[in-house]
């Protein structure tokens, strides 16, 4: 069977993807230990297999037993990532199939769909969806180069969940600065009228109003805003994930209207 998909430019650095695989662990984490067979797939993960070595190290710091499984849809980088296969690692000729015998825990997708056209974007999550095993997360999303900025969706069989802002706080000149890394469903919808962009409007001006706090650091100024965003809008995580410089809403509150 052809893989389903098309390969991305497979841009990758070490490191790049820590904000998003430290959210997984600590949030995932009772799902991997749950799990009879916790296997998670690190999907397009480009020309080097630097994310998904880093992916099975953090996730196994929550679990033990969690597998990595990379799916690339280019030949030539399976080929390049084999050499690295180690006990609980290995890679595979794949795409949005998910040529897999069992379903996983976890399908992280990392810029991949950053390519992709907008309106490709409902089918791609319902496709992976439906491969995750009982009680499976797909995480998808951008970020920059060096992994300074991110922004995920966190979906499962039922549809979407979460959206999560993350970022290095002593990079950020204010919070809409996240926009340029929303990931496909979202980034072309930060317009007026729409609910990301008065999120981000509203987080802008939460900010602004912390600014006594960068006495303290960018940590309290950024909690402080956090703390006062959530009287307007549903956020899902608390103060232990704030001080890592993220924020988690409900997809609902920001899903684009139709």
């Amino acid at each position: 069977m052809r893989p389903i998909g098309t390969a991305t430019r497979g841009t990758t650095n070490p490191n790049r993807l820590r904000r998003m695989d430290r959210w997984i662990a600590a949030t995932h984490g009772p799902a991997l230990r749950r799990a009879d067979d916790p296997v998670a797939v690190d999907l397009g993960y480009g020309a080097a297999p630097w994310t998904a070595v880093e992916l099975l190290e953090r996730l196994r710091g929550a679990e033990p037993r969690t597998t990595v499984v990379g799916i690339e849809i280019s030949p030539e980088r399976v080929a390049a990532a084999k050499p690295y296969e180690r006990e609980g690692l290995t890679f595979r000729h794949g795409g949005f199939e998910i040529p897999l015998p069992r379903r996983p825990v976890l399908i992280r997708a990392a810029n991949v769909l950053r390519q992709y056209d907008e309106g490709e974007v409902a089918a791609v999550w319902q496709r992976l969806c439906e491969r995750l095993a009982p009680g499976g997360l797909l995480v998808e999303g951008t970020c920059d180069e060096i992994g300074r900025r991110h922004v995920w969706v966190a979906l499962g069989p039922e549809g979407p969940h979460t959206v999560t802002f993350a970022t290095r706080l002593g990079s950020l000149d204010r919070p809409s600065d996240l926009a340029e890394r929303l990931p496909k469903a979202l980034i072309h919808r930060n317009v007026p009228g729409e609910p990301v962009h008065a999120f981000l409007r509203d987080f802008d001006r939460a900010w602004a109003a912390a600014a006594p706090y960068a006495s303290l650091g960018a940590r309290q100024r950024w909690i402080t805003a956090v703390r006062a965003l959530s009287g307007d809008w549903p956020l899902t995580d608390g103060v232990r994930r704030w001080r890592q410089g993220e924020v988690t809403v409900n997809w609902a509150a920001l899903k684009p209207r139709q």
